[in-house]
């Protein structure tokens, strides 16, 4: 039997003849089910139907299920809450979706999730409402609370239900960090009770939910070891797991992001309480988080990375991408073998070639060169080498065949120079370690065709990457924006500041490390390579720091010598190497510290990145301020919650930005000089976004 509805409605009804009611989510209009207002109140009009059929005795057990092919259910609509600006207004959505999970909790008869593929935040809080869980055993069944990393927390039930059912500790591990799991994970903590095989999923699904029938109200729950109990569910035990969580989450964000703090909150004061408290108390939490600005710039940064992923890279629709089935690497190095062990880890075909044994971890000619579909070179940063392996690499593959370099220093155009066709070039420089960071630069040169802007496009979300399409330029657009920032730094130890008051500045502003850190993460060699390139072609204002010259002239590698700014014994940071002043001499003063305030320090380092920002845009290296700011945040580890770079400088205003830049100008030199766009923004009283948002 099924309910009164229109041919696409979503959520549906029907009994079938073993008197199984099936709630089945399936959006017509979307490849994902996604719980928009429209959806949820269909989903309470389906709920109250299928509480009447139990009531009447015609179902007996109602089963939860998406009609998709590889998706349960993606969440709220992330679009909805962007819109979100009134607390009162949130609260109010937040608790239409409290109520009807509460009805399907309260049903009179057994009901049953069924999980096959994606299952996230709204998707996850309906199958805790429900008494019953069971998953596939697909590799598509992955299972997570993202909220968090969008700067709010789940609201639907799932901060107060989820510890209910698998335990303080399990749960603390997922609402606070946001991370997925598989369905066996799910099973193992308790959160699902049974695993079936995708073919047969729906029968097995039926079979179990008969099989509910027979057994009491509780039995989902997992068995928990004494110990996990004792920590668990005993008031000293709760406050034991709670404090060691707000000490892991203050260590790990500073306090920047307020969500996992309000997750514990509720914990601490609602879990083994009443559940309506609970639920107050997480609908007046997520409102409030819901309209503050890091959840906005979270959920900016979100959409954004969204957007780039589900794009070609083209303006033109018409061009399709074509496909990398077969990579080449040319280069056996650490980031040739780290990109090759990366796609094939995503079932891409590769094969390598080197010019020493020692480094081929594929072979040193060019067999089956002829059947890939992209050729990667990854070989030593000279231009003279790039280009001649690129070169000799045209004649030994197919007419079709992408030609890719990784270069991270080196103009894409210059590369293409010489070649037959260079409109088959294009830079994909992934940035190191490549199975770690998410931002992948494609650089398109004057004569890149979008065929292969397209493809490279497309090859790169199939690896898991985030793309974002630059043209060719020197240092393209992270390196460009990041080096007068470390420059920077420099000419601040010059100044008589120490490294542990420059690193500490740009990490209490939220960075993941400091600058110095980052070049002796970068290598000191490479970073005087990259910086000795981007002076020649940018000018004075980038001349090398005294004190990174100084550094780079003392033999220290950084963190794969084991010294630069930072001692690194067997591989790991253990503190400012205090040798390091002296090997900087005469560049920075004998007396180091309290000479330069924090607060000048952080102005001067994010001075340099905007103004750079500024002239990266008005040279046409990128298209947008949304493209730059996602570039930054997933390749430069600008801070998320700021949304971006020059989404944190329109909050100061650019003429805010002119008038600090102008100041640092006067005291510090032409290195400050502020930028044209920066000073045509000031006048027109724009900013970036309103001028470069699109």
């Amino acid at each position: 039997m099924q309910i009164p509805k229109p041919a696409t409605a979503n959520p549906d009804f029907e009994i079938d003849a073993r008197e199984i009611g099936w709630i089945t989510l399936d959006d017509p209009e979307r490849n994902v089910n996604v719980l928009t207002d429209e959806v949820m109140r269909r989903l309470a009009r389906v709920v109250d139907t299928a509480r009447d059929a139990a009531i009447q005795g015609r179902a007996r057990v109602i089963v939860v299920w998406s009609g998709k092919s590889d998706s349960f259910l993606a969440g709220a609509d992330v679009d909805a809450i962007a819109a979100l600006e009134d607390p009162g207004e949130a609260e109010r959505a937040i608790r239409v979706g409290q109520a009807v999970f509460m009805a399907i909790e309260k049903l009179p008869v057994p009901t049953v999730c069924a999980i096959h593929g994606t299952c996230v935040g709204g998707g996850v809080e309906l199958a805790l409402a429900c008494r019953h869980r069971v998953a596939s055993d697909s590799l598509r069944t992955s299972i997570a609370f993202p909220e968090v990393l969008l700067g709010i927390l789940p609201a639907w039930g799932g901060t107060t239900r989820l510890p209910r059912l698998v335990g303080l500790q399990a749960s603390l591990d997922i609402l606070l960090t946001g991370k997925q799991m598989d369905a066996h994970t799910a099973r193992r903590i308790g959160l699902v009770s049974e695993i079936f095989p995708v073919p047969l999923f729906r029968e097995k699904v039926a079979e179990y939910a008969l099989r509910t029938l027979m057994l009491p109200a509780k039995a989902s729950r997992p068995k928990r070891r004494l110990l996990t109990r004792l920590l668990d569910d005993t008031p000293p035990g709760r406050r034991l797991a709670l404090g060691a969580a707000r000490r892991r989450v203050w260590a790990q964000t500073g306090g920047h992001y307020p969500a996992p703090l309000r997750i514990l909150d509720i914990l601490r004061e609602h879990l083994g309480g009443d559940l309506d408290d609970s639920l107050d108390a997480e609908a007046h939490a997520a409102s409030a988080l819901l309209v503050g600005v890091v959840s906005k710039n979270l959920v900016h940064v979100f959409r954004t990375r969204e957007a780039a992923r589900k794009a070609t890279g083209v303006a033109d629709a018409s061009v399709r991408p074509g496909k990398v089935a077969d990579l080449a690497i040319l280069g056996a190095g650490v980031m040739g073998g780290g990109i090759a062990q990366l796609a094939a880890s995503h079932g891409v075909r590769v094969r390598m070639k080197d010019v020493r044994h020692e480094a081929a971890t594929g072979g040193l000619d060019w067999a089956g060169f002829g059947a890939a579909d992209m050729v990667l070179e990854a070989v030593v940063e000279k231009l003279d080498v790039k280009r001649a392996v690129l070169k000799e690499a045209e004649t030994r593959v197919s007419p079709s065949c992408i030609l890719a370099t990784n270069t991270s220093s080196f103009s894409v155009d210059a590369l293409a120079d010489g070649l037959e066709h260079p409109e088959r070039v294009c830079g994909l420089h992934f940035f190191n370690p490549a199975h770690r960071m998410p931002l992948v630069e494609i650089v398109r040169g004057r004569r890149t065709s979008d065929q292969v802007v397209a493809t490279v496009h497309t090859f790169a979300v199939s690896l898991g990457k985030v793309p974002v399409v630059v043209n060719d330029g020197p240092g393209f657009l992270v390196n460009r924006i990041l080096a007068p920032y470390l420059n920077e730094a420099g000419w601040l130890l010059g100044d008589g500041a120490s490294v542990e008051e420059v690193d500490q500045a740009a990490r209490h502003f939220g960075m993941p490390m400091g600058p110095l850190r980052l070049v002796d993460e970068v290598g000191i060699d490479v970073a005087t390579h990259a910086g000795a390139v981007l002076h020649e072609a940018l000018g004075e204002r980038l001349r090398p720091s005294p004190a990174l010259a100084a550094l780079a002239a003392s033999g220290r590698q950084g963190r794969k010598g084991s010294r630069g700014f930072y001692r690194y014994p067997k591989g790991k940071e253990e503190g400012v190497d205090a040798s390091v002043y002296a090997d900087l001499g005469a560049s920075v003063p004998q007396k180091r510290g309290g000479a330069v305030d924090p607060e000048e320090i952080r102005r001067r380092l994010l001075a340099q990145m905007i103004n750079e920002a500024a002239r990266v845009l008005a040279d046409g290296v990128v298209r947008s301020a949304p493209a730059l700011d996602l570039a930054m945040v997933m390749g430069a580890g600008f801070p998320p919650f700021r949304g971006g770079l020059l989404r944190f400088a329109d909050t100061l205003h650019p003429r805010g930005v002119l008038d600090r830049t102008l100041e640092l100008q006067d005291r510090l030199g032409t290195r400050f000089t502020p930028a044209p766009l920066l000073q045509e923004l000031a006048r027109d009283n724009l900013t970036f976004y309103e001028a470069f948002g699109t």
